[in-house]
């Protein structure tokens, strides 16, 4: 019994494998049938495969196998294949299509590696009842040794071809994707069939949630990969883009809320970032994006953090309004800010801390380690330099938003 595995790359010489090429040919006229013998233990063996892709994989595999099959043979035996297309064409044109069906390259090549093993094992077969002498083990050991060769070009070439294929698909589904997020940031996601072809195109659901996150960086914020990956565990969709300098992304599935989403992003961003959720969905996406980046602006420049809008409406209205907070701090703090600069920021500290006490000198006094009476006096400065009193709750209104764009402009 012969049962040698024979060795790829094995070269054979002249006179064996001109043997081998005629041992191939017995083959031919089975090509059929061995190839339908693959393609039923492929759909056994890769069942989940074509319940996914559906019925239209299964006649396309069994016709290309039988064309792989065909074209195998009359290259192993030397024959000049019939039709025009080329064995390599055949092999090219299948890496290609492969990669559109969206079928695992892995799944292919293991495809191949199963035809190469049947067609080695329809070989040792059909030897038992070829003529005396016509197929001994010399004759197997160089067919093996070609078969196996000839699986290392084929994958080669399939290979090429379904990364080839695989990479334009990628930049061909990319640039729908910004396109979609382009047209969501103009405003068309209230348009029903747009919004029907975003979700398609962005696999989004119908009922997820949606939100926006901001990135106000100098270069593309490489380190927000960890926080993509937190997103994927909890089954969060992450659609990114760039806009007019701006880098963005739109969130999708279950989403935690605004101060949830900012929670997450926080230990890795870079720079300044902001989150608005969009309660209307897609229809409300281009609202949520002008109120992240309105958010983000809201840090001082040359800071670092993730804001969510719903946590800085104050000074989004002030960053949205921007003839306003020049004339608010003119109006307010502007003769603070014109003392010298230890004694205005002696001043501004102290009102901060005032501010965030309710006006309360002892409070604040505990907060900036001096004595009440020290807080007492400087509170007296504040309120001559300004003409406001925080006893008055419009004028501890007006100083609060002016510390806000105050902090801001910083």
């Amino acid at each position: 019994m012969r049962s040698a595995h024979p060795t790829a790359g094995a070269t054979p010489d002249a006179p064996a494998a001109d043997a081998a090429a005629q041992a191939w040919a017995l083959l031919l006229d089975q090509s059929d049938t061995i190839a339908d013998s693959i393609t039923l233990a492929l759909f056994e063996r890769d069942a989940h495969l074509y319940e996914r892709i559906g019925p239209e994989l299964r006649v396309d595999v069994r016709e290309s196998t039988r064309v792989h099959i065909r074209r195998g043979l009359e290259v192993l035996s030397g024959q000049r294949p019939s039709g025009n297309q080329t064995a390599t064409d055949v092999w090219r044109e299948t890496g290609r299509r492969r990669a559109r069906q969206g079928v695992p390259l892995e799944l292919v090549l293991n495809a191949y590696m199963l035809g190469a093993r049947v067609l080695w094992e329809a070989l040792i077969a059909r030897s038992a009842t070829a003529p005396e002498g016509l197929v001994d083990d010399r004759v197997l050991l160089a067919a093996g040794g070609t078969v196996w060769s000839n699986l290392d070009v084929q994958n080669a070439v399939l290979i090429e071809a379904y990364r080839r294929e695989a990479a334009r698909l990628q930049r061909h589904d990319l640039q729908r994707q910004q396109s979609v997020l382009d047209g969501l940031l103009e405003g068309r996601g209230a348009d029903p069939d747009f919004a029907e072809e975003a979700r398609t195109v962005l696999d989004l659901g119908a009922e997820d949630a949606v939100a926006c996150v901001v990135a106000l960086y100098d270069d593309p914020p490489d380190s927000l990969g960890p926080a993509e990956d937190r997103l994927d565990r909890l089954g969060v969709v992450a659609r990114w883009h760039v806009r007019a300098g701006i880098y963005f992304g739109l969130l999708a599935g279950p989403l935690p809320d605004e101060p949830g989403i900012a929670e997450l992003f926080e230990p890795y961003a870079a720079g300044r970032m902001g989150v608005a959720a969009a309660p209307d969905g897609l229809a409300g996406f281009a609202t949520a994006f002008q109120l992240a980046c309105r958010a983000a602006e809201t840090l001082p420049r040359a800071g670092r953090g993730v804001v969510p809008v719903t946590e800085r409406l104050p000074e989004v209205l002030l960053a949205g309004s921007p003839q306003v907070a020049p004339l608010l701090l003119a109006r307010t703090l502007g003769p603070i800010l014109n003392q010298p600069e230890a004694q205005a920021r002696t001043l501004l500290d102290t009102l901060a801390a005032l501010l965030r006490h309710g006006g309360s000198p002892t409070h604040a006094a505990e907060e900036i380690y001096c004595h009440r009476n020290t807080v007492i006096y400087r509170l007296k400065q504040i309120e001559q330099l300004t003409g406001r009193s925080l006893a008055d709750p419009r004028d501890k209104l007006l100083l609060e938003l002016a510390m806000m764009a105050c902090g801001s402009a910083g």
